[in-house]
């Protein structure tokens, strides 16, 4: 599919589908739309009225203009009140557009939608982002290809200048968010620690970056002591997944992104029992998935930042090798962990991965991972957690989410909490009491940096969606992928 923009006016395009935007209880149609009606015979006001449209948010409709013209339908996408419309509205009514519009059978669609807040560039790039995102399928397990109406071969965005660099951008971010979708999406016989590390090395191959994959053998060497203590039940070997973008002169800050990379979780000898949704655990590597699609999206885009990309890589199974709940492990900064519930492993790999990344030197730490079933409790399905050492790394990731049109929640990092995780034995334990199970689960992570700014990101809820939200269709959503991408560049 092609995604251009075009000088052509509004009022003489022509192709399959022509989608306008209207906002909620606009009232009469602008002189441009009223001239654009009369070309049409009246098909939008007739739309407009038969349908009974309002413009409500969300809300979409199109019908066949009469013989001889040059467009042969219209759409209509509602963009909800004028002053609260935010830049992920253009996002949602694109990907809105772009489904109805393929139902229709529109191998051509041109697409006039409001320009935000005067940023043409940022406008094209959402809209692009929208449609590409709502149109892609995964059929890969399918035997047969199942495909609902004829694909759309060219979108052309009205009323906006020459925007290439904006759309570029835009596919590049998709293409992120698409490898995410695909590694969340694919099963546990798919996607496996070996072929998570595989995907970093076909990254590094394409795309000119460093990668380093250190085997059991290294990480034993480097006293890796809790992610090797989840790996030991696993028949399939461990990788943890060193991958390195490095721009060309000296970069302006240097990052690193950490991605939970559990590619099955059975619990370990705490297993996961009826209604766990143990069936999901493919997800489980949710992290990894969206820290992938942001090395493959970053890759491309080449900003003047040098990022390090990081996941420790395993399964959590149950064999005679698993772990015990009340076995003591030792993380690689030397901190001593009880384990009390073996289903709590996430965040064990994530210990010393963290303390590999604030090695490296870095300006900022940032971490992804379906960690705790407390924050789907406490903000539910779409929106992520957000926890942090630092007031401007946590700004700057809100902002970046915002930009992406992928919803974060900041939550206290109540330190008194951590009395919940003190062992009689060890250090400390890896869970806590229930209550507040999110918060004791970042308050474990942040003994394991010492002065690096970091967040915490438990995106249990937001990377798999059960129906078609937006731009998302059922399944894995790629969450991450955009907020990083923006937070990484500093959109």
């Amino acid at each position: 599919m092609d995604v251009r923009t075009t000088g052509t006016p509004l009022l003489e395009w022509s192709g399959d589908g022509l989608a306008i935007g209207l906002f909620e209880d606009n009232g009469a149609l602008s002189d441009e739309l009223a001239t654009l009606d009369e070309k049409l015979l009246g098909t939008l006001k007739e739309l407009i009225a038969e349908a009974e449209f309002k413009g409500k948010d969300g809300s979409s409709v199109a019908t066949r203009v009469g013989s001889g013209s040059a467009v042969r339908k219209i759409i209509l996408v509602g963009l909800g009140k004028a002053e609260g419309m935010k830049l992920d509205s253009l996002r949602r009514a694109a990907a809105a557009i772009a489904r109805l519009a393929k139902k229709e059978k529109c191998k051509t669609l041109g697409i006039s939608l409001p320009i935000w807040h005067d940023n043409a560039a940022l406008t094209a790039q959402t809209i692009a982002e929208g449609a590409e995102l709502a149109l892609y399928k995964d059929t890969r397990f399918k035997s047969e290809a199942d495909e609902n109406g004829s694909s759309i071969e060219q979108i052309e965005l009205l009323g906006l200048g020459d925007q290439t660099a904006a759309i570029a951008l835009a596919r590049q971010i998709a293409s992120g968010v698409f490898l995410a979708r695909e590694l969340v999406a694919a099963p546990a016989n798919y996607v496996t620690p070996i072929t998570l590390a595989e995907t970093a090395e076909a990254i590094a191959h394409d795309h000119g970056l460093a990668l380093e994959i250190l085997e059991r053998e290294d990480c034993e060497k480097l006293g890796m002591g809790a992610f090797l203590g989840v790996a030991q039940g696993a028949d399939l070997p461990p990788k943890f997944i060193h991958l390195t973008y490095t721009p060309d002169g000296k970069p302006r800050r240097k990052l690193a992104i950490i991605g939970k990379g559990l590619t099955f979780d059975s619990g370990g000898l705490n297993i996961k029992g009826a209604g766990s949704g143990i069936e999901m655990m493919k997800t489980d590597m949710g992290g990894a998935g969206a820290m992938l699609g942001a090395a493959k999206a970053i890759a491309q885009i080449k900003p003047d930042v040098e990022v390090h990309f990081i996941s420790a890589a395993t399964e959590n199974m149950i064999s005679g090798h698993a772990i015990h709940p009340g076995d003591i492990l030792t993380a690689s900064n030397g901190k001593t962990i009880e384990i009390n519930n073996t289903d709590a492993e996430g965040r064990l790999t994530l210990a010393d991965a963290l303390v590999f990344a604030e090695k490296l030197g870095v300006d900022a730490i940032v971490d992804l991972a379906t960690l705790t079933g407390a924050c789907v409790i406490a903000l539910g399905d779409e929106i992520a957690g957000l926890w942090s050492s630092d007031p401007d790394i946590a700004n700057q990731l809100t902002q970046a989410g915002e930009l992406a049109g992928e919803k974060l929640w900041q939550m206290p990092m109540e330190e008194k909490y951590f009395e919940g995780l003190k062992s009689p034995i060890a250090d400390m334990k890896n869970t806590g009491p229930r209550p507040g199970g999110s918060i004791t689960a970042a308050l474990f992570l942040k003994q394991f940096v010492k002065e690096t700014p970091w967040a915490h990101l438990d995106v249990a809820g937001p990377v798999w969606t059960e129906k078609e939200n937006g731009y998302n269709s059922p399944g894995a959503t790629g969450y991450g992928v955009r907020t990083l991408v923006n937070w990484a560049i500093g959109v």
